[in-house]
């Protein structure tokens, strides 16, 4: 019998290993190779992920198959996983964005997007 692996663990243990490959060989390690390239091919990676998981979700939508289900989720990890760098490389940890969900969790989205809104504007 499998069980399904805690969502918290293994975000902590993906972001221990991205941590681990700073600084790393970029010749040997995918992360180190991204950490050495820089903000810029980080976060060009982030939205590339995006697009790829924006064209996925559309394919979903207009077919949906166990296939196009299944390449869904593997952009999303791939969305997640850049995210996860990208947040590393900026001094952040997947604990912070947990506990900004956590506090958003219970407010109408469209309450929280109105103070959002306020804080940018300085009303």
């Amino acid at each position: 019998m499998s069980s399904t692996p805690n969502t918290l663990d293994v975000l902590a243990r993906l972001a221990d290993v991205i941590e681990s490959r700073k600084g790393g060989d970029p010749d040997k390690s995918y992360v180190a190779r991204l950490f050495h390239k820089g903000t810029d091919t980080i976060l060009k990676k982030v939205g590339e992920e995006a697009t790829e998981a924006v064209i996925a979700a559309k394919d979903l939508s207009l077919a949906p198959s166990d296939a196009k289900r299944q390449a869904l989720v593997g952009e999303l990890a791939d969305l997640w996983f850049h995210s996860m760098v990208a947040m590393s490389h900026l001094g952040l940890s997947p604990q912070e964005v947990v506990q900004e969900l956590a506090r958003r969790e219970g407010l109408s989205g469209l309450a929280e997007f109105a103070m959002r809104k306020d804080t940018a504007t300085g009303a």
